[in-house]
C-alpha cells in the first residue's frame, strides 16, 4: 500500500527540510527564535501538509492541504530571500535551496492537478 512517504513530492519536501535545518544551524544565535524558527517551521509545514492531505478522506480536503503546502513553499522562498538580504546565506546556498523550493513546487503543482482530476469523492 502506498503512503505519503512514497510520494516524490513529499520526498522533495523532506530534502528541503534537511537543507533548511542544515543551513539554519549556521545562523546567528540571536535568530534562534526569529528567522531560524520561522524558516524551519515553514519548510516543515510543506512536508506535514502533504502528508496530511494524503490522509484525508475527501478530495476537497486533500486539495486544501496541498494548497496550504504550496503557500508554505512560497513562505519558505521569501524567508530564504530575507536570510540572504540579512547576510546569513551565501549566494550558492541560497541558489541551491531556492532550486529545491522550485523543484518541490513543480511536483506539488503536478500532484494538485492529479488529485483534482482523480475520480475520488
Amino acid at each position: 500500500m502506498m503512503t505519503f512517504k512514497d510520494l516524490e513530492v513529499w520526498k522533495c519536501a523532506m530534502e528541503l527540510v534537511r537543507g533548511v535545518y542544515g543551513t539554519t544551524r549556521l545562523f546567528p544565535k540571536e535568530e534562534v527564535y526569529g528567522l531560524t524558527n520561522q524558516l524551519r517551521r515553514a519548510a516543515v509545514s510543506v512536508a506535514a501538509n502533504i502528508a496530511e492531505a494524503n490522509g484525508r478522506n475527501y478530495k476537497k480536503d486533500s486539495i486544501q492541504f496541498l494548497h496550504i503546502a504550496r503557500g508554505s513553499l512560497y513562505e519558505t522562498e521569501t524567508l530564504l530571500i530575507v536570510a540572504q538580504i540579512a547576510g546569513y546565506l551565501e549566494a550558492p546556498t541560497y541558489t541551491e535551496l531556492s532550486e529545491k523550493v522550485n523543484s518541490c513546487l513543480k511536483l506539488l503543482n503536478g500532484y494538485i492537478r492529479y488529485i483534482e482530476k482523480a475520480d475520488l469523492k
